[in-house]
């Protein structure tokens, strides 16, 4: 239900806090040679019961669920909303959990707005325009708006989303219908404008991973193996031993990070030939290929030759090439954006390790170090020692700068294409030539999934690091003595 005022405004955003309030672009006609010229409308909008049936499934992450407008309200096409989950054994978020905790307000005390958030979804949406923004850059970046939702609106959409769900998934996790909004975003698989005009969109969502090795001297001697394997890889191995993937990737993110244009198109290579949850390709917002939340059984949504149909309306390549010209594609976009080299940095705010910052994070919560009382020799206590003698601005930021690494290590990229026509000069995309096809293709790069990672998860992060440096060790020597 949209109810739209006589407003117009000059400001490119507006976000107000109770998230009531909506500020939505709108491009006026192109005709008789006019410019393309964009205002923005204020708009007051509450998503009801009614407008369940409007939102289709698109996927989901641990903490949200993805839904696309499938409608025809002007202001919804070419938008998502991202949902938030809450564990099926457990109960829904109250009132209580939707604030940031005392610890929490300690880290983000810099900026002001977010620790003033009357709820958890605020926060974040400005955890990411006023943290992860001024990082990465607001040219790949969209915060979006929160949009005010009815309970009834929620649990329609619960019902109706529930045969499309990985079973996993399901049995993990619920919507949490006690919150009262959803986040609102412009759907990055594909260009608005198109959608409407009915031209193919071709997307491609990447989630890099860690794409360097620490070298930390608070990692344990007998984790060495961490400094030498990237932490992908080994993961790989206890996800194979978990019964999570059905087989090992050879991706290795390094090659993505690498600046080299042969081992960027080898990790491009690799993601194609094990997708997993790591790749992702949408035709007009539909996926094609790639995961579809994790799962053994759910590493591909096509196989190869079903996805070479899928895109011969959108590659012009000799018959049986047109993947191979695509994947060339995506990997030549990647090598020229720059957006890696940002993201590496961010990731790169981690540089104690997390067997490092697990010791700050027990002086910021002022409880004894759960690490520390484990060890049982002198020489691993003296080895941190260091760390529980600075100030607690200085473990504050370690916790802080190490938080938003790992927001930057589980991110996606998302990159849409569509083919560009050589008079087409009022595009304000970026353009890439593929000389295989004679084909000149735009194409738009942004990051998603920019998530407040709770303080709470970091004893989490400790724990399965040591649960996955532990598995492929053991790999290892299993390995060796056959």
């Amino acid at each position: 239900m949209i109810k739209e005022k006589s407003v117009l405004i000059e400001m490119r955003s507006y976000t107000c806090p109770t998230g009531f309030i909506l500020v939505i672009p709108f491009v006026e006609g192109k005709s008789q040679g006019l410019k393309l010229r964009q205002c923005w409308s204020v708009m007051e909008l509450i998503l009801e019961e009614r407008d369940a049936s409007d939102w289709t499934y698109r996927g989901e992450g641990a903490a949200n669920l993805v839904l696309a407008y499938a409608g025809s309200a002007p202001a919804f096409i070419g938008k998502v909303i991202r949902i938030q989950k809450v564990p099926r054994n457990g109960a829904n978020y109250e009132n209580r959990d939707t604030v940031l905790s005392e610890h929490e307000c300690l880290l983000w005390k810099d900026y002001g707005t977010i620790i003033t958030s009357p709820t958890k979804e605020i926060a974040e949406l400005l955890y990411v325009q006023c943290v992860m923004t001024p990082l990465l850059g607001s040219d790949y970046i969209d915060a979006g708006v929160q949009v005010p939702v009815s309970k009834e609106f929620l649990e329609t959409v619960e019902r109706n989303v529930l045969c499309q769900r990985p079973g996993w998934r399901v049995n993990d996790s619920k919507i949490n219908t006690c919150i009262n909004s959803v986040l609102l975003m412009s759907d990055h698989s594909v260009f608005p404008d198109g959608t409407l005009k009915g031209e193919a969109c071709l997307s491609i969502e990447i989630k890099p991973k860690c794409g360097f090795l620490p070298s930390s001297r608070f990692i344990a001697e007998e984790n060495a193996v961490k400094k030498n394997v990237t932490r992908f890889k080994m993961h790989q191995a206890l996800k194979l031993h978990q019964h999570q993937i059905s087989d090992l990737s050879d991706y290795d993110p390094l090659d993505l990070f690498s600046g080299s244009r042969d081992r960027v198109h080898t990790a491009i290579k690799a993601l194609f030939a094990t997708p997993q949850n790591n790749l992702r390709v949408f035709l007009n917002g539909s996926l094609v290929y790639g995961g579809v939340g994790g799962g053994t059984n759910s590493s591909s949504f096509v196989n190869g030759e079903a996805f070479e149909d899928f895109i011969k309306c959108f590659i012009g390549a000799d018959g049986g090439s047109h993947t191979r010209s695509f994947v060339h594609l995506v990997a030549e976009t990647v090598f020229r954006l720059d957006v890696l080299n940002k993201l590496l940095e961010v990731q790169k705010l981690d540089h104690i390790d997390i067997e490092g910052a697990i010791h700050a994070y027990y002086n910021v919560i002022s409880q004894p170090c759960v690490v520390c009382r484990s060890f049982g020799e002198e020489k691993q206590l003296c080895r941190y020692s260091s760390l529980h003698s600075i100030s607690l601005n200085e473990s504050v930021k370690i916790v802080k700068d190490y938080l938003i690494s790992a927001t930057a290590k589980d991110c996606s990229l998302m990159i849409s294409f569509r083919p560009r026509e050589d008079g087409d000069l009022e595009s304000s995309c970026r353009s890439i030539y593929l000389e295989s096809t004679n084909q000149r293709f735009e194409f738009k790069a942004f990051f998603i999934d920019l998530d407040l990672k709770p303080m709470k998860k970091m004893e989490y992060y400790y724990e399965l690091d040591q649960q996955i440096v532990k598995c492929y060790t053991e790999m290892l020597k299993q390995n060796t003595e056959l």
